[in-house]
């Protein structure tokens, strides 16, 4: 996957932006926060796993190979 959390603060922030412009019809308004809400909620998701992964890594960094089994994912990557 090519996107990294750099790409979702440029959308957090496109959004906004596009929240901000001016003369937006009430209709429009709406749209683009409906929008802007499914794009956060998609956001924190991503973000939650973001902080679970970097929780795991202080894990492996405090514990060693020793947590290894309780944290079958860490060190691989399908890539």
């Amino acid at each position: 996957m090519k996107n990294k959390l750099g790409d979702l603060n440029n959308h957090l922030f496109a959004a906004l932006e596009r929240l901000n412009e001016e003369g937006l019809s009430a209709e429009k308004i709406e749209s683009e926060a409906r929008r802007a809400e499914a794009i956060v909620s998609v956001a924190d998701q991503i973000i939650g796993n973001a902080d679970l992964q970097l929780k795991a890594a202080k894990l492996f960094a405090e514990h060693g190979q020793a947590v290894l089994p309780m944290l079958p994912q860490i060190g691989k990557s399908d890539q």
